[in-house]
């Protein structure tokens, strides 16, 4: 029999926790399951290590989660022996829809139990820290930013207020000086960027389409660069993405590589939902095919 272990957030309030009773009814008859919440990564590595002979593990949670797991996975040097995973649990839940999960918790369980795999990429920024879904600066981090007050009381729409308040005090803000390098060739386009956004997984934000063209599995990172400057085009700009049409406008270039270097004013970056501090330089780099996942 399968030997999983099946990991959930220790914060996790009311709803969740029936989430994770029908998950857990879900496994029990078709797998050997073991439950265990954590609220840091010292309580992740220790339960990896108390598990040393699972075949997977199964994230009750987020894309917050899912990379806090493989990231686990990743220093422990088990990426090639566990398969990984993921009942959406989350506020966003963007890993989740590129791959196609059930929302329901159960069905997205039976995802697990009919044992279905697929090899996944990894990117792997400067600090080689990892992204499973989707890093980018410039105004996309300033929203995620903005929304981190209203995340926890709004959900999803969270992400919505933070979008609409940095687009409105974002109008008349210019854009960054910023060089970007794709497999050694720097794109000549001069104006100043207002984004770049690179990535594995097709959404963020709670299912806008930044990448819409991803395939996490593909052994390429999609990188989205938006040179939008008038306030006119930058609304033009924030529909579009909102309909995954923005990769056909004129003033964005979008494209496919395997190292990424961005050079140039600093910038803070949300990565997989994590922010970080600005900084002058950002890069990331492929490793394809680094972890298996169960899928539909």
């Amino acid at each position: 029999m399968v030997t999983l272990l099946a990991i959930a957030n220790a914060d996790a309030g009311s709803s969740d926790d029936e989430s994770i009773d029908a998950v857990v009814s879900a496994l029990q008859d078709d797998v050997q399951l073991d439950l265990v919440r954590t609220a840091s990564p010292d309580d992740l590595s220790s339960a990896l290590s108390d598990h040393p002979a699972i075949d997977g593990v199964v994230v009750l949670g987020g894309d917050g989660s899912l990379h806090a797991v493989v990231k686990a996975l990743r220093e422990a040097g088990r990426l090639d022996d566990v398969v990984v995973g993921l009942v959406p649990l989350g506020t966003g839940n963007d890993f989740a829809a590129t791959l196609g999960l059930p929302e329901d918790p159960a069905a997205a369980a039976m995802v697990v139990v009919t044992g279905h795999t697929r090899r996944i990429d990894l990117v792997i920024d400067g600090d080689d820290d990892i992204v499973v879904n989707a890093a980018h600066i410039g105004i996309g981090a300033e929203a995620a930013a903005a929304a981190r007050p209203w995340k926890k009381a709004l959900g999803p729409l969270g992400y919505a207020v933070g979008a609409a308040l940095t687009g409105l005090k974002g109008l008349t803000t210019p854009g960054a000086r910023l060089r970007v390098t794709v497999d050694g060739k720097t794109l000549t386009r001069k104006e100043p960027v207002i984004q770049v956004a690179v990535g594995n997984g097709r959404y963020v934000g709670g299912g806008a389409p930044l990448l819409p063209q991803a395939d996490p599995s593909d052994g390429l990172i999609d990188v989205s660069v938006s040179y939008t400057e008038s306030p006119r085009r930058r609304i033009a700009y924030a529909f579009s993405v909102r309909r995954g049409e923005h990769h056909r406008r004129d003033d964005v270039i979008y494209l496919t590589g395997t190292q990424i270097e961005v050079v140039g004013d600093a910038l803070r970056c949300t990565s997989d939902g994590e922010l970080t501090p600005p900084s002058t330089r950002h890069s990331w780099r492929i490793e394809p095919s680094a972890l298996t996942m169960y899928v539909p």
